[in-house]
């Protein structure tokens, strides 16, 4: 009888000690603050490393919006006039809420200023080694964001960088 039962208890008793441990380790709920004490307490968003200003990034009433490229950027790596590797990145643009429309009607004038910028990394020899170091990175992203603000003006905040991957051959 008992061979019976522990298959149905086992289940419970794993199920109520998930639900517990969600309880016990859920996040506590946010204090309501001042604006002056949010705006001191406020983690640093990185804004200084793309020139985006502090206010723009941190507006909690007007959450920005994010709109990804439609296809992924392909970038060849040449050594010798050979290709040695290929880097497949996709971006997306951070923007102020309802901008989405003006990013994707300029679309094809966007993707023609990165891939300028990518290729001009690429030939610096910013994708050979270690691509992804943080200074890398950081140089790669503020020469984005500048081609996107040359296409988009202000309404450019940030460029992300959601994926990248290098295939060598």
């Amino acid at each position: 009888m008992i061979a019976r039962v522990i298959p149905l208890i086992l289940p419970l008793i794993g199920l109520g000690a998930g639900v517990g441990a969600g309880f016990a380790l859920r996040p506590d709920a946010p204090a309501a603050a001042s604006s002056e004490t949010a705006a001191e307490t406020a983690p640093d968003t990185g804004a200084e490393l793309t020139g985006a200003p502090p206010e723009k990034a941190a507006d909690p009433e007007n959450p920005p919006e994010y709109a990804k490229m439609n296809n992924q950027f392909v970038v060849p790596v040449l050594e010798g006039g050979r290709v040695v590797s290929m880097v497949i990145l996709s971006l997306s643009i951070e923007i102020p809420a309802g901008g989405a429309e003006g990013v994707y009607a300029r679309e094809p004038k966007l993707r023609d200023s990165f891939l300028q910028v990518l290729f001009d990394h690429a030939n610096a020899g910013g994708f050979r080694g270690s691509f992804t170091d943080g200074s890398n990175m950081v140089l790669l992203r503020r020469a984005l964001l500048e081609s996107a603000r040359a296409v988009l003006g202000d309404a450019a905040r940030d460029v992300l960088i959601t994926d990248i991957v290098r295939q060598d051959s």
